[in-house]
Parts: structure tokens; C-alpha cells; sequence
């Protein structure tokens, strides 16, 4: 199953110091940066990527969407914030949703919802080491002299199957 990551721009890039910097000299430039990182990740690791912008100061006859390096781009509508617009689209994806976000309202509605919810801050230390790493995120297993074993590790008490669909989704990034 493919995961759509649903990404609060602005709360994002505020998390962020390298970006928040960025921003601070230029909005249009910390949004650029962010575009150009995630394209980057997108390279890696090929799940479809939406970045939500909010349009509230925005004039109201602007484009709304946009698409970039592969990286949608959504702005909310006139008088809207964009808290609203991850609500729908994480109610319309479902389970298939991965929302970042450190906005608590917006993390538990997308949760109730059934989507997986990170926070900004974890999802940049993840965009991070994806790009450090470059193309070779998955690792080659002969290189690193792992041999496969059936043995048995850990515990034996089994997740709930919510929480191992959430796992799951989360190794994916």
C-alpha cells in the first residue's frame, strides 16, 4: 500500500532551524527550500508527496495548486487555514494518510481519521538523514555481512494490528 504524506508546510518550516532561517530572510525562499528538499526525499523514496500552504493573506483570485519537481503544492482558500485543508484531505485518504505535522488539533483529527500522524520534527530528522544517505537508504545487506536467520528475537506479545499498520507506514519514510 502506498502512503501519501500530507506535509503542514508552515509548521514545518518553523520547526525547523535551517529552514526558519531561511524563511526569515524570504518567505517565498524558506517555501522554495522546503520544495527542494522534499523533492530530493521523493527522489528516494518515491511516495507521493503533498505540502500544505496556508492562503489566508493570499489574494483570493491566486492559484491554489501547483505541482513542482513532483512535489504537489496546495495553498488553503481565501479566508481558510490550511489546518482545515489537511483535515479533509487526511478524511478523504484514510489510512493511506501520513500527516506531518506538529499542530495538535491537526494531529488528532488526521488520527481519528486513521491516518499516521509525525511530528515536524521527526519527519526533518528523517528528510535529513534520507539525503545524507543519498541513494543508498536501503543498505546492501551482502556488504554489511548480515546473513539471514529464522531465530526468533524479542518478545513474543503481538501489536495491535492499528498500531503495526502504523509502524509499518512509518518505515516506509
Amino acid at each position: 500500500m502506498s502512503v501519501h504524506i500530507i506535509i503542514d508546510g508552515y509548521n514545518l518550516i518553523r520547526q525547523s532551524a535551517r529552514l526558519s532561517r531561511i524563511e526569515g530572510r524570504d518567505l517565498q525562499e524558506g517555501r522554495e527550500a522546503l520544495v527542494e528538499a522534499l523533492a530530493a526525499y521523493r527522489k528516494l523514496k518515491r511516495h507521493p508527496i503533498t505540502v500544505v500552504f496556508d492562503g489566508t493573506a493570499a489574494p483570493c483570485f491566486s492559484q491554489r495548486r501547483d505541482r513542482w519537481k513532483g512535489i504537489e503544492i496546495r495553498f488553503s482558500a481565501c479566508g481558510e487555514l490550511a489546518d482545515a485543508l489537511i483535515r479533509r484531505m487526511a478524511a478523504r485518504e484514510r489510512d493511506r494518510a501520513l500527516v506531518v505535522s506538529s499542530d495538535r488539533a491537526v494531529a488528532e483529527a488526521a488520527a481519528g481519521y486513521g491516518a499516521t500522524v509525525v511530528a515536524s520534527s521527526d519527519f526533518e530528522q528523517r528528510l535529513e538523514m534520507a539525503l545524507v544517505m543519498g541513494g543508498d537508504v536501503e543498505g546492501d545487506d551482502a556488504a554489511d555481512g548480515w546473513t539471514p536467520t529464522t531465530r526468533k528475537k524479542g518478545p513474543s506479545r503481538r501489536l495491535p494490528k492499528r498500531q503495526r499498520r502504523q509502524r509499518s507506514r512509518l518505515e516506509k519514510l
